[in-house]
């Protein structure tokens, strides 16, 4: 199974032995510790957007910004690489991820009024328009849709990291981050891979499910979820503070 979520690869669902019909993972299971680690993400998300809505000089925030960046990034490595560790490492990604996500949000609002809750809407609704989809068949996870997700995702990993390597040589890629026609087009065609993302991971979730991994997993898939979701919803802001810029 080839999906582009690093928390949710081949491996991921692998077990040694078979685990027993109450203790094995459910989509239900999963879809609640989904609303449950999006609320956990909530609290410390509307703490951190307060403070820095209110603060004169938000730049005093950046080290929280970097800080809370840096621990998700951290609590993500270990929870992918030690999945059994899911049911505490994914509640403490998802806080972390929520301090992180307020104080950019709060950037983004103080710049472009409106833009957060417009960004917030867009990524439920992609959210659950394509979760209907997929449920009512309407898209399918082949093998050649995976891999063109994959390929795609790849390449923008590859750019990202080669602009995050340049930036401190000071040099730039030209366009893509700007809020012209090129740049307004390379974030419509990230926030579609972002999106197609979610249908691999929903396939991915469900084959879970199906193959009676142990219960633990609940967590770890609900917590490759939370990683697209924060993808797609920052994606999102990129979006929209470029047409705003317009």
């Amino acid at each position: 199974m080839r999906t582009s979520n690093p928390a949710l690869s081949e491996k991921a669902f692998h077990v040694d032995q078979a685990v027993a019909p109450a203790d094995a993972m459910t989509i239900n299971g999963t879809v609640n510790k989904t609303v449950l680690l999006l609320g956990i993400l909530s609290v410390p998300a509307i703490w951190s957007w307060e403070k820095a809505m209110t603060v004169v000089d938000p730049a005093g925030l950046y080290p929280w910004m970097i800080g809370s960046g840096i621990a998700g990034f951290v609590l993500a490595l270990v929870t992918i690489f030690k999945k059994t560790a899911a049911p505490v490492t994914a509640p403490l990604y998802a806080a972390a991820e929520g301090v992180f996500l307020g104080i950019l949000s709060a950037f983004f609002e103080r710049i472009f009024p409106g833009i957060v809750f417009q960004a917030v809407l867009l990524t439920f609704g992609v959210l659950l328009s394509l979760l209907a989809a997929y449920r009512f068949g309407f898209i399918r996870a082949t093998e050649n849709f995976k891999l063109g997700v994959f390929a795609a995702t790849g390449g923008i990993a590859l750019i990202y990291l080669s602009t995050f390597i340049l930036g401190f040589f000071g040099v730039s890629i030209p366009f893509i981050h700007g809020s012209g026609p090129i740049g307004i087009g390379f974030s419509l065609f990230v926030v579609l891979i972002a999106a197609l993302n979610l249908v691999l991971d929903f396939d991915f979730i469900e084959e879970g499910a199906k193959r009676g991994a142990p219960k633990y997993m609940e967590w770890y898939a609900s917590f490759g979820l939370l990683v697209t979701l924060i993808w797609l919803y920052i994606e999102l802001l990129r979006l929209l503070s470029k047409l705003r810029s317009r």
